[in-house]
């Protein structure tokens, strides 16, 4: 059972002339990017902030080792602290950033020793003049550390402050703080926390002590700290420059090629409606059923604890008068809140992925029913292991196996090793299923391209390739495999392969397949329109997704040539998928007017996504916040926020929707069907989000992005700070509010269809063409 054959006597339209010069650009734009990320990899590892064996006082006792800094490191990710605050901004915008936190009350350590040394007064006590001095004199000894040494001498002054602060550290870790809606590490005993507040002052004194030969810190004077002279490098400015007047130019070269090469139709187009008659669906397919209850309930997991992460910025001592802080760890909700959208997001694309299985590959391959089962009680498996694992070890439950079985403690990866291993072979399991259910069309395409290379890249060539980029590239984020890397700008480097790369490369690439296909299937695009535009948007999404990492690495210990190289590629890549979905606006407003349309509700979400794609990713990411010298003083802040959830959900979460109601209308059929709920939802989700940029972000954002220049990084981050801004915090609610009832509908209209369908799929089917079905779509 599928699909109806295609118009064309079943064989594909040719590929065109712009095609085939595209499949050799991209190529060619692969491997370059390939051996350009090997070399900055190279460099990477030579050039981050190195870990002296050890530093020492004067007198030569031992101030830090480097068996201290490796178990801090550990300490630190254990403990999920990057859940409750952020290294090198990297984490949560919720506590201090531990960095410039430490790096201030390092350097007023530092000031108070040195004034008490020449004056026998505290800092404090001395006069005007003599404090201009001293302020002078502790930045000129932070700076003169080098950290390359493998036995470095600390001054006095700092080897003290280092002794002061890592006592207090060391206990404020290990405490709860309500006030600061901190609940204490319970993963640390006093040693581990010692060493951990070693690790935090080591990554503390990498922003400020120089590199050998330059003028600035490891992280690039990240960050802004006028009490340390913390200010951005000249490289920041010239890069800045460069990469607007890179971003101006691209959009004009992109609008020039899509409109003159991309955009005219071939000499002999074809249109290949797929899904313009429906069949009664395939075992694998009717399978799919619990894809959707997955999905709507694990978004409902992920809102209510956004719900109480957002309170918590109100009210950090409690919920409504509930200490949820001592058993709901504010670390704990905002693991869940990030690991929520990858398993829904995911489990939406996994579903369409085997939807779509039986009708590319024309039949229903044996046993792909048992394989779709299969992949889904994996998937339940690892999300309830790794959810139980995540608050087992926050909460100090899972010791000496807390690596495997616990919380890795980085931001979007904190899944233990054992369950990121069984995500993965997860992935790639999909994607082999995938392939086998694909093959017999992969096959007959690649036959009809005269068995040359050019006929491995139609459409559905792409789109498998797609899947295997989503599996392969989530393997980087297990490196190294068997335990955790010593350096953090190394871990954080291949952290930012998944993030980044898997989002921003796999994700988008695996967007603009699918996207390109259905727009395809559904009639509104030409089979040579969509594989033209779709190898162009590849082609500009591994230009910019690869090297555009960089904007990433910008200030936390990796070289200084990542703020070169990502600072020029970080917009593009969402303007030809924009440019898609205008043209297949335009073809829809044809088909409109000869006969109704049964996919509305599927394609108006893949239209918001498109939408979001742009706004979010491009307008609120690449096109403002990547740029070196905005970021400097954006980084880790609202303004990051607002980016993120509008690239996460905007972009792929209304997409993974879209696909899911796609399916959904496929395997009604005929049948009585309305899209009235989903509608509502849609506008709900949209609303939402809009409401969150409006009355949350951006007024907390441009605050804080104010005082991140007026004061420095660590009051922008502080208490302080944010005790300012209690009005926009509560102003989150509205929008959560709306965004929450968008999903409640969205789960009531998936469980109320999915129950007529269980209850009618025992009726005879008929096969009517999708005009005599659209009225009953209404």
């Amino acid at each position: 059972m599928g699909i109806s054959p295609l118009p064309a006597q079943a064989q594909a339209g040719p590929q065109d002339r712009i095609s085939k010069i595209l499949i050799w650009v991209l190529l060619l734009a692969t491997v370059a990017c390939c051996l350009g990320m090997a070399a900055a990899t190279r460099t990477t590892y030579q050039q981050s902030a190195p870990i002296p064996q050890r530093m020492n006082s004067p007198d030569g006792a031992q101030v830090m080792s480097y068996a201290d800094i490796v178990a801090g490191k550990a300490g630190f990710q254990k403990a999920d602290l990057m859940d409750y605050g952020s290294l090198y901004g990297m984490g949560s915008a919720f506590g201090e950033d531990y960095t410039a936190q430490y790096l201030v009350e390092l350097a007023k350590e530092v000031r108070n020793n040195l004034a008490l040394s020449h004056y026998a007064k505290p800092f404090d006590a001395i006069a005007a003049e003599q404090q201009s001095a001293i302020t002078s004199e502790m930045q000129a000894q932070l700076r003169g550390i080098d950290l390359t040494q493998a036995q470095v001498v600390l001054p006095d002054a700092v080897a003290n402050a280092i002794g002061t602060l890592r006592v207090r550290i060391s206990t404020s870790l290990r405490s709860d703080d309500f006030i600061k809606g901190y609940t204490g590490a319970r993963a640390l005993d006093a040693a581990s926390a010692g060493q951990t507040a070693t690790f935090l002052l080591y990554s503390s004194l990498t922003t400020v002590a120089r590199r050998p030969g330059k003028d600035y810190s490891w992280t690039s004077n990240w960050p802004s700290e006028p009490l340390v002279g913390n200010t951005p490098t000249s490289s920041t400015f010239v890069w800045t420059w460069a990469s607007f007047t890179m971003v101006f130019f691209a959009i004009g070269a992109v609008l020039v090629i899509f409109r003159l090469w991309i955009e005219p139709k071939a000499a002999h187009e074809t249109f290949e409606p797929a899904l313009d008659r429906f069949k009664a669906p395939t075992p694998s397919q009717k399978a799919l059923w619990k894809y959707f209850l997955v999905v709507a309930g694990v978004l409902l997991v992920q809102i209510l604890a956004g719900s109480i992460m957002a309170h918590y910025y109100t009210d950090r001592v409690s919920f409504y008068g509930i200490d949820v802080g001592k058993w709901l760890p504010f670390a704990f909700l905002r693991s869940v809140h990030l690991q929520a959208p990858i398993v829904w997001i995911g489990v939406s694309w996994i579903g369409a992925g085997l939807f779509l299985a039986p009708l590319i590959g024309k039949r229903e391959p044996t046993g792909q029913k048992l394989l779709v089962n299969l992949i889904f009680w994996v998937l339940v498996v690892i999300v309830a292991g790794a959810l139980t694992g995540d608050y087992l070890g926050i909460m100090g439950l899972v010791d000496k196996q807390w690596f495997w079985f616990g919380n890795q403690g980085l931001s979007y990866l904190e899944l233990g090793r054992f369950w990121q291993i069984l995500f993965f072979a997860g992935l790639a399991v999909w994607s082999l299923v995938l392939l086998r259910a694909f093959w017999p069309t992969l096959a007959t395409l690649y036959r009809q391209g005269g068995r040359s290379l050019y006929g491995l890249f139609r459409i559905e060539h792409l789109l498998w390739v797609s899947t295997l980029s989503v599996a392969l590239l989530y393997v980087f984020g297990m490196i190294p495999l068997g335990a955790p890397n010593p350096s953090f700008s190394i871990t954080d480097f291949w952290r930012w392969w998944v993030v980044h790369l898997w989002v921003e490369l796999a994700f988008e690439l695996f967007t603009a397949s699918v996207t390109g296909y259905f727009l395809m299937a559904l009639g509104l695009v030409s089979r040579q329109m969509v594989e033209r535009a779709v190898l162009f948007e590849w082609i500009l999404i591994i230009i910019g997704g690869v090297l555009g990492t960089g904007h990433h690495l910008y200030w936390a210990g990796e070289p200084g040539l990542w703020v070169g190289v990502g600072s020029m590629f970080s917009f593009i890549e969402v303007l030809p998928l924009v440019l898609l979905v205008l043209e297949a606006i335009e073809q829809h407003q044809h088909i409109q007017k000869k006969q109704r349309f049964p996919y509305k509700l599927a394609y108006l979400y893949i239209l918001g996504a498109a939408f979001w794609n742009f706004v979010g990713a491009g307008v609120f990411g690449g096109g403002t916040l990547n740029a070196p010298l905005i970021n400097y003083y954006e980084h880790a802040t609202f303004l990051t926020l607002n980016h993120a959830h509008t690239s996460m959900f905007g972009a792929f979460g209304l997409l993974a929707i879209g696909l899911l109601y796609m399916v959904l209308r496929y395997l009604t059929g005929d049948r009585a069907w309305n899209d009235r709920v989903g509608v509502w939802a849609f506008w709900l989700y949209n609303t939402g989000v809009a409401m969150w940029i409006a009355l949350n972000f951006y007024p907390v954002g441009w605050k804080q992005l104010e005082a991140v220049y007026t004061h420095g990084y660590a009051y922008a981050r502080s208490l302080q700070f944010y005790d300012t801004t209690s009005f926009w915090q509560w102003m989150r609610m509205p929008g959560d509010i709306v965004f929450a009832l968008g999903a409640l509908l969205m789960a009531w209209d998936f469980i109320s269809k999915l129950l007529k369908l269980r209850d009618q799929q025992a009726q005879p089917e008929s096969v009517p063409t999708v005009a005599a079905i659209a009225a009953r779509s209404d």
